[in-house]
């Protein structure tokens, strides 16, 4: 009997190590993005004296540029190539940037909800770009591999943008409570004026200096030399027929609505550890800040780990595991009170870390040239990080619903329900495909 030697399929091939690394320091620049901007729902709230709901509209413009640029950059990209895509998106993220000194100057907070908006247009055609491009970097049997790979950078632009909003930004706002700002706003509209103003110079300046450092990028991309491979090539766009093999293609529809229910947990939870730890502790901001930082830490640190785990187990096994485990660890945010509910709330970042990239592959596998456009859909998906913590928000603004459980405690159900939709279609994919 001759037994046939396994063969081994290399990760990333030589000939694209240069762009898998340039390429993948884009996920460490969202990342960034991402999670310098989480802390200013609770900043904003304190310097504007706006409700929780209102406040946590910035994530409603942040991740709604997702939403309304995702179709179109899929688009240009099936028109062009990857490289066009990549720096468009740049563009549109320094852009967007810069908006920060005037949003700043009219004081205005539809000004920075713009600024976001355009922003994650930008960021909208990086993601689409990005993902299916690290994925054709090599053959299909390690594409999940490589895509977790080069996602493991993404938190380490977000630790990076926690940090910097924990240090130049949370901890040198004016330590003036709602409270006070509210009567300041009555009785010395001057005092408060300024208060409000040294506050938002304080948020823009970081976003200044990002908008520099992407335009560097943008200038390295230009510059580059990126291989493209042949199904990126100018041809006819055929959406018609491409959106309807994808509608019929069930578990591609369903890793999408998968998708976003996972996108909305990330974002309820690294969005609302700070009011959690302000209203059930007392923490300052910049304190539960570094809480929010700690989570961060588990999430890049289990990401490599279950990268690893990938080796020896089927990722939908996997993704059903962690959707149990993060079910669990909410429950616990919701009903332990005090620093067990804190620290159940920190733990459950753990459980997340494997879940966009894996949800992304499982998606686009054996997909071919359909992934351009099937990308688009999957960060469209990203909407639900637009739509969900302002649910959130609003169920923490309102009277408590359960006796004995407060409002910000309770809100956390948003998320238990998000990872019981994860780990149903974690099931059904191992039934079915």
């Amino acid at each position: 009997m001759i037994m046939q030697k396994k063969i081994k399929f290399p990760i990333i091939p030589k000939g694209f190590v240069f762009s898998f690394i340039l390429v993948t320091t884009l996920f460490a620049l969202w990342g960034f993005a991402n999670d310098i901007t989480n802390p200013m729902v609770a900043a904003f709230k304190n310097i504007l004296l706006i409700s929780n709901f209102e406040s946590s509209l910035v994530q409603f413009a942040f991740y709604g540029g997702y939403c309304f640029m995702a179709i179109p950059a899929a688009i240009f990209i099936k028109r062009f190539n990857y490289k066009m895509g990549i720096l468009m998106g740049l563009a549109l993220y320094s852009i967007g940037c810069f908006l920060f000194i005037p949003a700043g100057n009219a004081t205005a907070f539809w000004a920075f909800l713009m600024a976001y908006f355009v922003m994650t247009c930008g960021l909208a055609f990086l993601e689409t770009t990005a993902n299916p491009y690290i994925l054709s970097m090599g053959p299909e049997e390690t594409s999940t591999r490589r895509l977790n790979f080069a996602q493991a950078f993404n938190p380490m632009g977000a630790l990076t943008g926690m940090f910097v909003a924990k240090t130049f930004i949370l901890a040198r706002l004016n330590p003036a409570t709602e409270e006070m700002r509210a009567a300041l706003k009555t009785s010395d509209p001057a005092t408060f004026a300024a208060i409000q103003r040294y506050d938002l110079d304080t948020v823009s300046l970081p976003y200044l200096m990002l908008g520099g450092v992407v335009l560097v990028f943008f200038i390295v991309f230009l510059i580059s030399r990126l291989p493209l491979s042949s199904s990126v090539e100018k041809q006819s766009l055929d959406l018609g027929p491409t959106f309807k093999r994808l509608m019929k293609n069930g578990r591609y529809v369903s890793s999408v609505v998968a998708q976003a229910f996972y996108v909305g947990v990330q974002i309820m939870v690294w969005t609302f550890i700070i009011q959690y730890a302000q209203n059930e502790l007392g923490m300052e901001k910049s304190t539960a800040q570094g809480y929010n930082m700690v989570a961060m830490g588990i999430f890049v640190t289990s990401r490599f780990i279950c990268t690893f785990l990938l080796k020896y187990i089927k990722p939908s096994t996997l993704l059903f595991s962690l959707a149990l485990g993060g079910g669990a660890f909410t429950l616990g945010a919701i009903f332990l009170q005090g620093m067990s509910g804190l620290y159940s709330l920190v733990a459950i970042s753990a459980c997340m870390s494997l879940m966009f990239p894996t949800i992304y592959g499982i998606a686009l596998k054996g997909l071919g040239d359909d992934a351009k456009l099937g990308s688009a859909g999957l960060i469209f998906a990203i909407g639900g990080g637009c739509l969900m913590p302002p649910m959130q928000g609003f169920l923490i603004d309102v009277a408590n619903w359960i006796p004995g459980l407060s409002s910000v405690r309770f809100s956390f159900v948003l998320p238990l329900i998000c990872f019981i939709v994860i780990a149903t279609y974690s099931r059904w994919t191992l039934k079915n495909t």
